[in-house]
């Protein structure tokens, strides 16, 4: 049975406090997932001056900033990153985070990372692709916005700079994602295109997506999380509160068990109902000895103790060797 590795994206839902920062890594250690992941950046590094909002950042942030003035302000430097990486390492929980530029990309190899998840918004930036390959670290790719000739270039870069161990994940960068766009099939389409394990980052509301991609065969699954969905910033709205990402880890660890092996074979907790559901051939009225067994004194009945109707052909014709009451087991 493979397991899931789950990620909680806690993201920039931290706003800037390295308090809610600690909260979020508890709240995932307690959800029972794998890893919490946040953003590493240097906004100057990552946006113009004058870039402008996404629309859901639009809604859900002050108006009166830019994107600039928004992210900067949810930076961590680099001491809140061992002083997160250290806490979670104190809640045995794996800490991962995506890096926004190759600034960040060395910051977070100094600080002894293991793995390297790629955001979305990368998978066009060559150098910063050819930084991360060299690592030669695992890497987990987001596709959102992406074609599979996206794809296949940024998987063409990260091998040929030396990373082999790469886990794509389907994604779709609308925040949150319309169900009629999220294309979980797409998750098939990429393994099958490019022999790599798949996964899922999911930005929809509702926990139900993410199950269904468990169940589909997914190996990572993605998702935002927040302590509440009111606060203001740009990604809380689309995040799961944590009674939802506990619920969502519990669905993912159960559909983990019922995929099973692929063998049909009675199992050991039906074993005990199979004489009962089953039927055997009975005596459909009283027979007498040495009477012919037909379809005029038998019958097919529960339970299933006796002579499986599988043989009903080779029963027929027969002589019966005692005496039979109705609904009594026949014998031969």
């Amino acid at each position: 049975m493979n397991r899931v590795f789950i990620i909680a994206e806690a993201g920039v839902n931290h706003n800037g406090s390295i308090e809610l920062a600690k909260q979020l890594i508890d709240e995932a250690s307690e959800a029972g997932v794998d890893a919490v992941k946040f953003q590493s950046f240097k906004a100057e590094k990552l946006v113009t001056k004058n870039a402008k909002k996404a629309e859901y950042q639009q809604i859900t942030t002050s108006n009166n900033e830019s994107q600039f003035e928004m992210i900067k302000k949810l930076e961590l430097d680099y001491g809140r990153h061992r002083e997160l990486i250290d806490y979670c390492h104190s809640k045995n929980i794996v800490f991962l985070s995506s890096p926004f530029d190759i600034e960040s990309v060395e910051l977070l190899n100094k600080l002894g990372l293991e793995t390297f998840k790629i955001p979305s918004g990368e998978i066009t930036n060559l150098p910063y692709l050819k930084k991360i390959g060299s690592l030669k670290k695992k890497v987990i790719l987001s596709t959102g916005m992406s074609t599979l000739g996206d794809i296949e270039g940024a998987l063409e870069i990260l091998r040929s700079s030396g990373t082999t161990e790469i886990t794509v994940l389907h994604c779709n960068t609308e925040y949150p994602t319309p169900m009629e766009d999220v294309n979980l099939l797409a998750m098939k389409t990429i393994k099958d295109a490019f022999k790599v394990e798949v996964g899922y980052s999911d930005h929809t509301l509702g926990i139900e997506v993410p199950i269904a991609a468990a169940a589909l065969g997914a190996t990572v699954i993605e998702k935002h999380f927040t302590l509440d969905k009111t606060m203001e910033g740009p990604d809380h709205k689309a995040s799961l509160e944590p009674e939802e990402l506990r619920k969502m880890v519990r669905c993912i660890r159960n559909i983990e068990q019922a995929l099973g092996n692929g063998a049909k074979k009675l199992t050991e907790s039906e074993s005990k109902n199979k004489n009962i559901a089953r039927k055997s051939i009975v005596a459909g009225r009283s027979i007498k000895k040495g009477e012919i067994l037909s379809e005029e004194n038998l019958a097919v009945k529960r339970p299933g103790y006796g002579i499986s109707p599988m043989r009903w052909d080779k029963i027929l014709g027969r002589k019966a060797k005692r005496d039979f009451l109705e609904d009594e087991l026949i014998e031969i």
